[in-house]
């Protein structure tokens, strides 16, 4: 056994920032209150409903991970949220149409409670929306003091304990690390001169890492993957993570894969479209947003074949995505993939899988997951990039040494790896030779 890494009790109140109030934070949201009253169990969370393996299957040690790791109880979490629209969360729930009005209107009362603070918001980074709900400031270094101040305030109204901040809000537009994002001064000195190249997200995650609060981005877009934010989160020991939630269709593709791998099956094409008509494909139906959606849906599958090794069944093979807004489908996602494989003899096969799930649905337990998970981080002491967590984004921020793990599978075995050494656990290796007379040695 391993000496247990020393973790901070959780005590007191969790408070959970949420810039963007729309189909994703009040599912999650109205998730918890439901599951605080016992009426809907929280369906797709591991901290709440997973187990985790301790020691030989024969020890028959299986406890729930909530049992084993010191989590936030989720009767101890608070909410706050920023959003362009003045919307409070029960109305932006019905708007959202994810949930049915009779499950709102369970937790209707603690739902109009939660009023979205002013955004920061800017036209150029998301072009086809925007809102009345958005703050005013002389350059960008104001706008994330007043980010600042809002942290401040929903800590002292609340009486918090500690915070975590998880994007939940829309893509931002395509864009590439600058001159700007290599320190921390040169970002200073531009968010004071209020320069183009830094997001709102940035804005976000700067306030939070400067205010001491852990930040995990929901969404494809270059935010926590800068110098100058990485940089500040190490020196100050804050944790972050990302990007992009993995909910559909990657999830279906990082399970998928690997199974195709195993078995050294060959791949000569994946096409991958999705439909879905919620605020999210509306913001996706700008090229710029999609191409930060396409670049993160499209980076798992040659981390997984790894073509460089295996060019006889992987190398050159074709691989397109595609996102159509389609007004109709709400926030019900439907995706399509049609996977051109060859096996024995190099003989042709197909895949194809029709996905129709809900967004939001899967992303909720997500972001509840990743909020108590990075709070777990911040209590034990670890900061910077929290690549455990990679199994629950597309585009796993990583060291720069190595390559990103999309394996959901590996993934999955080194979160609960991570769970194991944190508690003094040793590492499950899954060899079991002990349980077999290989050599006769058995008496």
């Amino acid at each position: 056994m391993a000496n247990k890494i020393k973790i901070a009790p959780a005590e007191g109140k969790l408070g959970i920032l949420l810039p963007g109030l729309g189909a994703v934070s009040t599912t999650f949201i109205a998730g918890v209150f439901l599951a605080r009253k016992g009426l809907l169990q929280p369906v797709g969370s591991l901290t709440q409903m997973q187990g985790i393996r301790l020691g030989k299957r024969d020890e028959k040690k299986s406890p729930l991970i909530r049992d084993f790791v010191p989590l936030a109880s989720l009767s101890d979490l608070e909410f706050a949220s920023w959003d362009i629209f003045p919307d409070n969360a029960y109305e932006a729930a019905l708007k959202a149409g994810v949930l049915s009005r009779e499950h709102l209107e369970l937790v209707k009362g603690e739902l109009e409670k939660i009023k979205p603070m002013k955004a920061v918001f800017d036209r150029t980074y998301v072009k086809n929306i925007g809102g009345p709900n958005v703050k005013n400031g002389k350059s960008k270094m104001e706008l994330a003091n007043q980010l600042r101040q809002d942290i401040q305030s929903f800590k002292k109204e609340k009486n918090l304990s500690r915070m975590v901040m998880v994007w939940c809000a829309s893509t931002e537009t395509y864009t590439e690390p600058k001159a700007v994002h290599n320190t921390i001064e040169s970002f200073e000195k531009g968010l004071a001169e209020s320069d183009a190249a830094i997001s709102p997200s940035m804005i976000y995650a700067y306030a939070a890492i400067m205010e001491g609060v852990p930040y995990a981005n929901g969404a494809p877009h270059l935010t926590l993957d800068i110098p100058a934010l990485k940089g500040l989160a190490e020196n100050k020991g804050i944790p972050v993570a990302g990007k992009d939630f993995k909910t559909g269709q990657t999830l279906v593709k990082t399970a998928i894969a690997p199974m195709l791998k195993a078995r050294m099956l060959g791949v000569k094409g994946w096409f991958s479209t999705n439909i879905l008509g919620n605020r999210d494909g509306l913001v996706l139906d700008d090229a710029g947003s999609f191409k930060s959606k396409e670049v993160s849906k499209k980076s798992s599958l040659e981390c997984i074949f790894q073509p460089d090794i295996y060019p006889q069944l992987y190398k050159g093979m074709y691989h397109k995505v595609r996102i159509e807004y389609y007004p109709p489908k709400g926030d019900d996602k439907e995706g399509w993939d049609n996977i051109d494989i060859f096996g024995w003899m190099g003989y042709p096969m197909q895949i194809k899988i029709n996905f129709l799930c809900k967004d939001s649905i899967l992303a909720a337990p997500i972001v509840l997951d990743l909020a108590l998970f990075m709070d777990l981080a911040q209590r034990a002491g670890m900061s910077g990039m929290q690549e455990w967590l990679s199994f629950y984004f597309k585009a796993p921020m990583h060291a720069d040494s190595v390559y990103p793990e999309h394996d959901l599978f590996i993934q999955h075995m080194k979160l609960k790896n991570t769970l194991r050494y944190l508690m003094g656990e040793g590492p499950i290796t899954h060899l079991g030779i002990e349980y077999y007379d290989y050599w006769g040695e058995k008496k």
